[in-house]
């Protein structure tokens, strides 16, 4: 009964600072004007939440997810839009200590340097612009000697592979395999991606055509379907990919069961990895074809990739992916390689470091424990959204956008929406559970606030 009468207390003590900020709130535009009545109106929003869990009490996520939502509502005012710059940003902080390398074994490694000594830290303290460019230097910049050994390995494993195929399957036409993705781009930020090799398949001219993903019974805007043309006139069985047909179209998860079985109980590694001078074993638990590489001075991650890529396909590259459910025999958009080039263009105008704050995104984000759920494509489509719209990206003003590409994602993860910078219809956060986007919202809300923190996850 006590507790009772104490929560009914509660009750009238919220609703009564209530009624005070309903009363402020009708009156602010008399004293403060229009525009000060909307700033009013949001700062006290959070205010009343606060009161409101006050006096019912929540469970601890949802109010995690609140806090983010509602503070970050105090950035988007357009009189607040002009604040200055984050304490981190423009005054000196105290410097810690280098933390360790990038955390990690073979399941999430790539191109990971031996470890090395870390050395003692200076006394002198650094702007936030000074310790992303010393993390930069630590963590995202990977060594030319290391670039060379994994394309010379990337490429060797490339043409052993190739000879495979040749020899299991003479009557599946493969076209060469190409070694590619961002470690050949100048993307590569430390441990964060694998090195790509695309296994090519080569269609007949007029046998077969292309069915966007939308227009098939999946939906699917980010596929395609391979559809199976000139039956009337050339039967099942004219080309030596219709064993992977289903219901008329190529199946790419039946062409993946094909080559899996062919990486994981067939291919010879051992003996491939003795001739190469390193260890290279599949993973066998990945639903992704990728191969683990071993060497004394590097570990690399390779994935391997079928792709249609004749004039079928046109601009597009389409992957052989593990989709599920009804999109499972389609073939994903690729768009890495637009990304890259667009990326590409745009510094190039201006001597710009769009493509240094992708790849300090992409270090941040891969070490931390929970912003590792954004990839690269979710953080490529904000920073080519930011290089499209911003003017300045001259490198003394790389540590405010950086900032700025935070608050951009804090913006998706509120609408829980990210389209896709080459087709909109295409949501990148599609795949993320309502709990893991708060997560996110919440982690990089707390990156925003003490932004030399982020930069020491890990």
């Amino acid at each position: 009964m006590a507790e009772f009468s104490q929560n009914r207390g509660k009750r009238r003590d919220g609703e009564a600072l209530g009624s005070a900020v309903d009363f402020l709130l009708a009156n602010a535009r008399l004293v403060l004007g229009v525009g000060g009545a909307a700033v009013l109106g949001i700062a006290t929003l959070a205010v009343k939440r606060l009161i409101d869990r006050a006096t019912n009490p929540r469970d601890e996520d949802d109010a995690k997810e609140d806090s983010w939502k509602e503070l970050s509502l105090l950035k988007a005012t357009p009189c607040l839009q002009r604040r200055p710059p984050p304490a981190a940003l423009s005054q000196s902080v105290p410097l810690r200590a280098p933390s360790p390398a990038a955390p990690g074994g073979p399941e999430d490694a790539d191109v990971r340097e031996a470890p090395q000594p870390s050395s003692p830290a200076p006394s002198l303290c650094l702007t936030f612009q000074e310790r992303l460019l010393a993390f930069e230097q630590n963590y995202v910049t990977v060594p030319v000697a290391r670039v060379a050994l994994a394309k010379q390995l990337a490429g060797d494993i490339a043409l052993e592979l190739q000879a495979y195929l040749r020899n299991k399957f003479p009557e599946l036409p493969f076209g060469p395999l190409v070694p590619g993705g961002p470690l050949y781009d100048g993307l590569q930020a430390g441990a964060t991606d694998p090195v790509r090799i695309l296994v090519p398949l080569v269609l007949e001219p007029g046998l077969w055509g292309l069915v966007p993903g939308v227009d098939t019974v999946a939906g699917d805007p980010r596929c395609w379907a391979v559809r199976r043309a000139q039956l009337e006139f050339r039967a099942r069985g004219s080309s030596p990919w219709d064993r992977f047909l289903v219901g008329g179209y190529l199946s790419s998860r039946a062409l993946l069961e094909l080559l899996r079985k062919a990486l994981t109980a067939s291919v010879n590694w051992p003996a491939i990895g003795s001739l190469l001078g390193c260890l290279i074993r599949p993973r066998v638990a990945s639903e992704e074809l990728l191969l683990e590489v071993q060497h004394d001075r590097l570990e690399l991650t390779v994935a391997v990739l079928l792709a249609v890529t004749s004039t079928l396909a046109g601009e597009h590259l389409l992957l052989a992916w593990p989709l599920e459910g009804l999109a499972g025999n389609l073939w994903l958009q690729d768009l890495y390689s637009a990304e890259a080039a667009r990326l590409r263009a745009l510094d190039e105008c201006d001597a710009g470091t769009r493509r240094r704050l992708l790849l300090l995104l992409c270090g941040v984000c891969h070490r931390h424990p929970v912003l590792r759920r954004l990839g690269r494509g979710h953080l490529t489509q904000v920073v080519l959204c930011l290089g499209e719209e911003e003017a300045d990206w001259a490198e003394e003003a790389l540590g405010e956008r950086f900032l700025q590409a935070l608050e951009s994602l804090i913006g998706s993860l509120e609408q829980a929406s990210l389209p896709c910078h080459f087709n909109r219809s295409v949501d990148l956060l599609a795949g993320l559970r309502e709990e893991e986007i708060d997560d996110l919202g919440f982690a990089l809300f707390r990156g925003l606030q003490a932004p030399e923190l982020l930069l020491a996850a890990g």
